[in-house]
């Protein structure tokens, strides 16, 4: 009976340590939900870890215990199908980048953050404990990743004055954060996502934003009618449900270790991987979506897509690259030059 207790006490992180139950955050220091289901967890990652520690044998041979790696269609799968959590760091500087702007600018962020401030100081302050809950930035963690994040939002700020700082990149910051534990690789990160990845998507007119959510639609349009007719008959507009969605790239709304796969793949795919996602999320719960009677209905319903089946990481990062069918990227720039074209017609 001892053992039988003990063995309910405790839970498994992603790398195969044991956590005390009773610890109300996760292993990422995330606070978990008032109903957590422990077991459930417990018998999730005991799965998952089979799979990453296979996955892991995997990319030690791939690596060879090199940081470089060249892109090509077997880098693409095996980050399909799942980088370790030792090495997804390295290879989410490599493959973004990143990895290339440190070495070349060394001295970039230090002059950054030594440049005079302004007003966006103040605005920054303000949103430092607006990231999801999470307690390596609380003043009582040691370290605090507090004035690192300041730091980080600070001289990116600085780096780039057409984005500047807007609410959504605190949780971008913070993230990365969590992940790198340093200002430098965060920072270099950030203008990947910021700079190339998602262009204009913090910009002050948002233009990247709204116009990638039209894109959506469009493409629920095809590949899922019955949602679209769902939207068109309440007269929902995109950015009223998965706006969060985009401008937290799925931070605070699916489970970390969903959100660290679906980044594995943004930083190696581009943009392109956020439509798979919320097209997938749509896709398993169209019925559900469908039942809305109204506008609220469809908010509400959307809140509820977000659970279930992205529990299972593993089998949710599957589905995304079969479900939603063919999707290229110049299917993407065609659609993005079609919706800029809109938005700038009705602008004018």
């Amino acid at each position: 009976m001892e053992k039988k207790n003990k063995a309910t006490d405790r839970t498994l992180t992603p790398d195969g340590r044991a956590q005390d139950r009773v610890n109300s955050v996760d292993p990422f220091g995330f606070q978990r939900p008032k109903h957590f289901d422990y077991e459930a967890y417990e018998e999730l990652m005991s799965e998952y870890l089979v799979v990453l520690t296979r996955r892991s044998i995997k990319w030690s041979k791939l690596l060879k215990g090199k940081s470089k790696v060249q892109r090509n269609v077997k880098l693409k799968r095996y980050v399909r199908k799942g980088v370790p959590t030792s090495t997804g760091l390295c290879i989410w500087m490599a493959t973004s980048g990143a990895q290339d702007q440190l070495e070349e600018e060394p001295g970039t962020l230090p002059a950054l953050l030594g440049a005079q401030h302004d007003p966006m100081v103040e605005t920054i302050c303000t949103d430092l404990n607006r990231i999801p809950d999470n307690v390596q930035f609380q003043k009582t963690a040691n370290p605090c990743l507090q004035k690192a994040l300041y730091n980080v939002l600070l001289a990116y700020g600085h780096h780039n004055p057409a984005v500047g700082y807007c609410q959504g990149m605190n949780f971008i910051a913070g993230y990365l954060l969590i992940i790198t534990k340093t200002k430098r690789k965060s920072f270099w990160l950030m203008d990947a996502l910021l700079g190339r990845i998602l262009p204009d998507y913090y910009t002050p007119a948002m233009l990247g934003l709204k116009m990638d959510q039209e894109v959506l639609g469009e493409l629920v349009k095809v590949k899922i009618p019955g949602v679209w007719q769902t939207m068109t008959d309440h007269n929902v507009m995109w950015t009223l449900v998965v706006s969060r969605w985009f401008i937290c790239l799925f931070i605070d709304v699916l489970p970390v270790e969903t959100v660290l796969r679906i980044w594995d793949c943004l930083f190696y795919e581009g943009s392109k991987i956020l439509f798979r996602v919320a097209l997938t999320l749509m896709h398993h719960n169209q019925a559900l979506i469908q039942e809305a009677q109204s506008l609220p209905d469809v908010c509400q319903n959307f809140k509820q897509i977000t659970h279930a089946i992205v529990d299972q990481c593993h089998t949710f990062m599957q589905k995304i690259f079969i479900e939603p069918g063919s999707l290229s990227m110049a299917t993407l720039t065609k659609l993005r030059a079609t919706c800029r074209s809109r938005f700038l017609a009705e602008e004018s």
